[in-house]
């Protein structure tokens, strides 16, 4: 076993993923300690927990927590709840190996917060569409995965993180950065992570754009680009050229530690 908890906060509208998530828990159970923190519908989260009895610990989020960002919720009351100082967070859709936990623990011997890098598998269309904009992230500084490792002295000590914001993952990052918190960004701690399906990732366009939000300089820049093809429009070769050094730049951060490996060369021609 590895001195390690596994904070998986969790709210299903249906159960389609039931069996597939408790053969996950099962085997990084036989690793390390487990805590599932369900805000699903009762009746779900009854069915949890009979699945789930005797192999993690179920519970529902703190009562008094109410922040707007749910998963906040269940992030807080998991930190809170775990018995050691080393601890990953993770969303439902992410699957560690054994050996990234191991890496994951080590790391955090050094810093206060550890940002993996996530990559699909499978990657459908739209996966490939969405792991383009990780390459840029890489490329040009980091991206946002969907799981941290982070050290739970630090994390009670800065009184958790503000949940009433869209964009979790970023406030979490910036929290801990204005308290003094050492991160690390280890770009080939690969995390594998599930796609989800097609009509989900349309859904998820409207968010990921109220996301740009939290990052004015990133948003100005998206914005620019439909007016700057207006006014290119009739000069095709520069538009081209334009392109290139997108999808150059996505190459970039493809072939960043190994990249090569988990990232498919046509999610930079998604650039």
């Amino acid at each position: 076993m590895i001195d390690l908890d596994y904070v998986l906060p969790l709210r299903w509208d249906d159960d389609s993923g039931l069996d597939e998530l408790t053969a996950y828990l099962r085997r990084l159970s036989r690793h390390i300690r487990v805590t599932v923190v369900d805000g699903s519908p009762p009746d779900l989260y009854a069915r949890h927990a009979r699945r789930w009895r005797g192999l993690v610990r179920h519970v529902p989020p703190a009562g008094e927590l109410s922040f707007a960002n749910g998963k906040v919720n269940g992030v807080t009351t998991g930190l809170r709840l775990a018995g050691g100082d080393r601890v990953v967070i993770a969303d439902d859709d992410v699957r560690y190996e054994p050996y990234a936990l191991a890496a994951l623990h080590d790391l955090l011997g050094r810093a206060e917060l550890v940002r993996p890098q996530n990559y699909f598998d499978p990657a459908p269309w739209h996966a490939r569409w969405d792991t383009a904009r990780t390459l840029l992230n890489r490329c040009l500084g980091g991206d946002y995965p969907g799981t941290f490792g982070i050290r739970r002295s630090f994390f009670l000590a800065m009184g958790g993180y503000d949940g009433d914001v869209l964009f979790e993952n970023l406030e979490l990052i910036r929290t801990v950065r204005a308290w003094g918190g050492r991160e690390l960004r280890p770009p080939g701690l690969y995390v594998r992570r599930l796609p989800c399906e097609a009509r989900r990732f349309w859904g998820q366009r409207v968010r990921q754009a109220y996301d740009d939000f939290a990052q004015p300089v990133r948003l100005a820049g998206f914005l620019s680009v439909l007016p700057a093809l207006a006014l290119l429009r009739r000069r095709l070769p520069v538009v081209a050229a334009g392109a290139g050094v997108l999808v150059a730049l996505a190459e970039a951060g493809r072939w960043r530690a190994g990249g090569r490996r988990v990232f498919p060369v046509s999610a930079s021609l998604f650039a």
